[in-house]
């Protein structure tokens, strides 16, 4: 995503304001301004860049503006438990993955939790394609609020400006799957690609500016028969949810997660240049946060009795949808799952949380990649230290067995 430039001015006037001013920011966005970029394309920063600026974007209104998630009174507890044994050099895989945080809760326990990078528990770290699993489980509840009808209606029944387009036959549940058959290019190392241009684009007058770039885009296949990985159609769900919801979607996330969820902090959502929160990317919160989002889902997003989302369709959405070309995993509604029942939430750079509903377990984890925005190395890294985790539960747990 794209920045606005302007950052230069406010430099100036920081410098102006003396030592005093200076002093007066916080040591996150004093490490930013150190290491300001000069190329606002985020992903082209430096790794110093990205190192500062992932844990101030909403604190720096002349980058992009945002809106606040209220968070409630009462936190939900995350309990210390036992640290858990583990086969590996914690340290050390932090360090390669330059993680700024790492939590694994277990049977609602915190297990472990640690911090990189000069990063902390009460700083806000932005989640990328996170964001995605947090779209989608507000679609989840759009449903169940009777705000839109059906997983099979059009998007073009929401959004008017669609009709006409590739996107008009195509339907939420397709969008959500990414199976849209809609033409987009996805790489993060080529700056002529749609997810590095559509923010550059210049929308027609009176129309929202995603909106104006993707009705634009040719099909490619037939609907549901290609999956295809888009933030750009996560960022089109964005807009429908708030059309069909007739709400911004941090009140509506607020409403419907972080309020019922317990989260400890208020979070902030950044808004694109027509402020609409880009529901593909960008929620800024604490770590301890996003493993509570974790463990939300893993008691089925109810709390005290009370769904979140329709019967079943939490299922339906960790669960694969579509294939995705690599074996043992798929794609289900903006969720990453694997064949033995686990699913994850991923954002580039090394963001993500893991779900394990058998093990009741939950792997939060911000970093900093230092080698591109979808390393194949890191993540592969990442999968051991999932597994290696999964081992350490499961020995206790025989250990246990067998006293």
């Amino acid at each position: 995503m794209k920045f606005k430039t302007t950052a230069l001015v406010a430099l100036v006037a920081i410098a102006g304001a003396g030592a005093l001013a200076w002093q007066s920011l916080d040591k996150e966005t004093r490490g930013f301004l150190a290491a300001f970029p000069t190329n606002t394309d985020l992903l082209f920063w430096s790794t110093s860049q990205r190192d500062a600026a992932f844990r101030a974007l909403d604190r720096l209104p002349f980058l992009a503006k945002h809106r606040v998630v209220p968070a409630g009174a009462t936190p939900s507890a995350l309990p210390p438990g036992p640290p858990l044994p583990l086969p590996l050099d914690v340290d050390a895989y932090m360090q390669a993955q330059r993680s700024a945080a790492l939590m694994v809760v277990h049977n609602g326990q915190v297990r472990l939790e640690r911090y990189g990078l000069d990063f902390d528990s009460q700083g806000r770290w932005t989640s990328f394609s996170v964001a995605k699993s947090f779209t989608s489980t507000l679609v989840g509840a759009a449903v169940r609020d009777g705000h839109i009808k059906s997983m099979d209606d059009k998007v073009s029944d929401y959004i008017q400006e669609m009709k006409g387009s590739a996107y008009d036959d195509v339907s939420i549940r397709q969008l959500l799957t990414m199976t849209s058959g809609v033409a987009w290019n996805e790489d993060y190392g080529d700056p002529q690609s749609d997810v590095a241009q559509f923010n550059n684009h210049k929308p027609e007058a009176g129309v929202d500016a995603l909106v104006s770039y993707m009705r634009q885009l040719p099909r490619a296949v037939p609907a549901g028969t290609r999956w295809l990985y888009s933030t750009g159609e996560t960022n089109l769900v964005g807009v429908l949810l708030s059309r069909a919801t007739q709400k911004p979607l941090s009140v509506y996330l607020s409403e419907k997660i972080w309020v019922p969820a317990g989260m400890e902090q208020q979070a902030t959502w950044i808004l694109s240049k027509t402020g609409q929160e880009i529901s593909g990317c960008c929620i800024q919160a604490a770590t301890r946060d996003f493993a509570r989002f974790g463990q939300f889902i893993l008691n089925g997003a109810v709390v005290n009795g009370q769904s979140t989302v329709p019967e079943g369709w939490l299922t339906e959405a960790t669960t694969a949808r579509t294939g995705i070309n690599t074996p043992g995993r798929g794609y289900g509604y903006q969720w990453w799952t694997y064949d033995d029942g686990t699913f994850a939430a991923r954002g580039i750079f090394g963001q993500g949380i893991f779900i394990d509903p058998v093990r009741q377990l939950v792997i939060a984890s911000n970093a900093n990649w230092g080698t591109s925005a979808s390393d194949p190395a890191d993540s592969a890294a990442r999968e051991a230290f999932y597994q290696a985790v999964q081992k350490a539960v499961d020995e206790e747990a025989a250990t246990a067995k067998g006293r």
